[in-house]
């Protein structure tokens, strides 16, 4: 009789719950509540596709409330694609969904999505919906949906097999990389191009920049701190610039290249030329490259009041032939992964012809980050350092004739690795290389 009994109340007690959680209210003072009461995107490329962004919807009422509907208050005019709970506002059909409930206590999650059209505008341009609630008490809620679109021209594919220039106030997407053919020449002058994830820029003829800009083709964010562009290895699997064997007579002037893959620029092997400058750089950046900022394979290339920055491999590397480095910044504060590569490196696996380091900074985490090897004892191996700052351990007996006027950078400094730059914020990941007015290193480096 009692199990009897307590079997009855038992099913009483279930029913009477399930009844209560069916009960809906249509009273007006009923509101729903959002986990946000705007989706502030990120700036995009317009025709081109966002993450996914997402908010909830919760239910702190007694009762359960039923959604008439929830719908774009533009349609389908903004570009935004919403997800409500599971049920997609098809744009084809009215950008809206009816008949949801929210039962008490509970919640719905709500995706939304944009990719806008284009504007016709230079400058990016806000663009702004409404995702409005309709209660069956009558009552609206709203959430407000912004982004920032920014027209841009995208390149796929791209091979250039004649003298060609490219310029454009707009700027390039480029998809599957980018190729200049042998004995041909690409110009590129006022521009910013955004690599799309994979391959980067193979040349074959010859490079010319100036005003450049290249990075990867993410505005958003990894982090609400972090933008992707700070994140190193966003395009150029293989290499960000890769002058292959047939390259010759290249010339970087104002030019940046950032969060690059393996290479930010790699010069591959190919029979040296003394007359003749394979690569010659000009106020370039090379910044925050998952490999080698640049890696030279028995070219001979000019460095001149250029910064090399912050990669996983080395900064510079020199695997022979000449290197003419002048009013360099070379520092290595690359901030990811222990084990990251030297400021500076040179070797004579093949010949090098000479490396000449005069009025630069070459500084970094380490202790040591200036490794010069000798390889092969038949190769030539012919270095010079002068005027320059050195973050490596000072030997006595050091070979004057070597190092002439050199500044030897220790741990022990007061001033020394990242205390003479203006900014070096390894939690945002935000970087001036511009000289801080305590450090010892004035006049030298690209930012005297």
């Amino acid at each position: 009789m009692i199990r009897r009994i307590f079997f009855f109340v038992a099913i009483m007690m279930a029913f009477v719950a399930c009844t209560d959680d069916d009960s809906f209210t249509t009273s007006t003072s009923a509101r729903l509540s959002f986990s946000t009461d705007s989706v502030k995107m990120d700036t995009i490329f317009s025709a081109v596709g966002s993450r996914t962004y997402d908010f909830w919807v919760y239910n702190h009422n007694n009762d359960g409330l039923r959604l008439l509907s929830v719908r774009l208050l533009q349609g389908n005019q903004t570009g935004f694609r919403v997800n409500v709970d599971g049920s997609y506002l098809d744009n084809t059909l009215g950008s809206v969904v009816t008949d949801l409930e929210v039962r008490k206590g509970d919640s719905i999650r709500v995706f939304v999505e944009l990719t806008a059209p284009e504007n016709g505008q230079l400058d990016p341009q806000m663009i702004e919906d409404k995702l409005v609630f309709r209660l069956e008490s009558g009552v609206e809620q709203q959430v407000v949906l912004q982004g920032c679109t920014w027209d841009a021209l995208p390149m796929r594919n791209v091979v250039v097999s004649k003298d060609s220039l490219i310029e454009s106030k707009k700027p390039i997407i480029i998809y599957g990389g980018l190729r200049v053919d042998s004995a041909v020449t690409l110009t590129i002058k006022n521009t910013t191009l955004y690599f799309h994830d994979g391959p980067g820029l193979d040349v074959y003829g010859c490079l010319k920049t100036d005003s450049v800009v290249m990075r990867g083709d993410r505005l958003d964010r990894m982090f609400d701190y972090l933008p992707y562009d700070r994140v190193s290895g966003q395009w150029g699997k293989d290499g960000g610039i890769i002058f292959h064997k047939s390259s010759t007579g290249n010339v970087l002037w104002n030019t940046e290249i950032r969060n690059a893959g393996k290479y930010g620029i790699l010069c591959d092997s190919a029979t040296f030329d003394a007359n003749t400058l394979r690569l010659d750089m000009f106020r370039c950046v090379i910044h925050n490259c998952k490999g080698a900022g640049l890696a030279s394979y028995h070219a001979n290339i000019r460095l001149h009041y250029c910064q090399l920055s912050n990669t996983q491999g080395d900064c510079l590397a020199v695997y022979g032939g000449n290197a003419d480095v002048k009013k360099c910044t070379i520092a290595q504060f690359y901030p990811f992964v222990g084990g990251r590569g030297a400021a500076l490196r040179f070797s004579n696996i093949l010949p090098l012809y000479g490396m000449s380091c005069d009025s630069s900074i070459v500084t970094g985490y380490d202790e040591d980050v200036v490794m010069g090897v000798s390889v092969d004892s038949v190769n030539t191996y012919q270095y010079h350092f002068s005027n320059t700052l050195l973050r490596t351990p000072y030997e006595e007996g050091v070979d004057t004739l070597l190092f002439e006027k050199v500044i030897w950078e220790s741990p022990k400094d007061s001033i020394q690795g990242k205390k003479h730059f203006k900014l070096v914020d390894e939690d945002n990941l935000k970087y001036d290389f511009h000289l801080d007015s305590l450090s010892t290193a004035k006049g030298l480096g690209c930012y005297d």
